[in-house]
């Protein structure tokens, strides 16, 4: 069964989103009426160094009034490469510059409301340049080891969707190991 989107406009609109009304028709042919947020791009990144540990930040998120940990992320501007924009935010967020960064995922977290898109990348390298620009964004930054990554998720730790899908796969992918029942 499959909406059909007869038409949109917008109804507000800044330099970060956009918010949109779409007359959205139903299989029987009934009409709504759909608010949705067009998002620009998201780029997400972090680096997993030899001893199996993740780069995380521990951040408030003031909209939702929770703590948590997440990757460095942020919008990707206009004409600039995802990848690229991956890991100017790691290096604004946290202060470490990532080596070559391996795309791990591109997720919708809420495709319901918004079209938001978000690249996540890591690299299994970074080369520390020292505290960083944007401090503002977290509490602080830490190597936390893989291994106790799934039960951090479980605990509600990882409040984040995009989050935890992204570091449940690191997990897995460098660990090689399933640790769920």
């Amino acid at each position: 069964m499959q909406w059909t989107k007869q038409n949109e406009q917008t109804v507000y609109e800044n330099r970060w989103f956009t918010v949109n009304l779409a007359d959205v028709e139903l299989p029987d042919g009934r009409h709504l009426d759909h608010f949705l947020i067009r998002l620009r791009p998201v780029a997400v990144a972090t680096v997993v160094n030899e001893a199996n540990e993740v780069l995380l930040l521990w951040r408030h998120r003031f909209i939702t009034d929770s703590w948590g940990w997440e990757l460095a992320a942020g919008v990707v501007e206009d004409g600039e490469d995802i990848a690229a924009a991956a890991a100017r935010e790691l290096e604004e967020e946290t202060g470490w510059r990532p080596g070559p960064l391996h795309h791990l995922m591109s997720v919708e977290p809420s495709n319901g409301l918004t079209d938001a898109r978000h690249h996540i990348y890591w690299a299994d390298e970074g080369e520390y340049l020292g505290h960083p620009v944007d401090d503002f964004e977290s509490d602080r930054r830490e190597w936390v080891p893989l291994k106790l990554i799934p039960d951090m998720v479980a605990r509600g730790e990882v409040p984040a969707a995009n989050m935890a899908a992204a570091l449940l796969l690191l997990h897995h992918l460098r660990l090689g190991q399933d640790t769920l029942p």
